[in-house]
């Protein structure tokens, strides 16, 4: 099957799964770990868990851009 013809410097985005499942567990982890650290300078107990969830939300987000349809941009 051929492919549709690209513009010049168009590239063309493939759906790779584990650099999904990379910006999640990367959100996770990464904005886990900072809240976790301020609960531990600021003597907070909530900050672990906002931290995991905004780190969730952001990696959704950046599945969102990464891989939507370029009819979309």
């Amino acid at each position: 099957m051929s492919q549709p013809p690209q513009e010049p410097g168009e590239q063309r985005r493939t759906a790779d799964p584990w650099q999904a499942v990379s910006y999640l567990v990367t959100g996770v982890g990464l904005y886990g770990l900072v809240g976790w650290l301020l609960d531990e300078w600021l003597g907070t107990s909530f900050l672990l868990p906002v931290g995991i969830v905004l780190g969730a939300a952001l990696g959704v987000y950046l599945i969102y851009i990464r891989f939507r349809s370029p009819d979309h941009q």
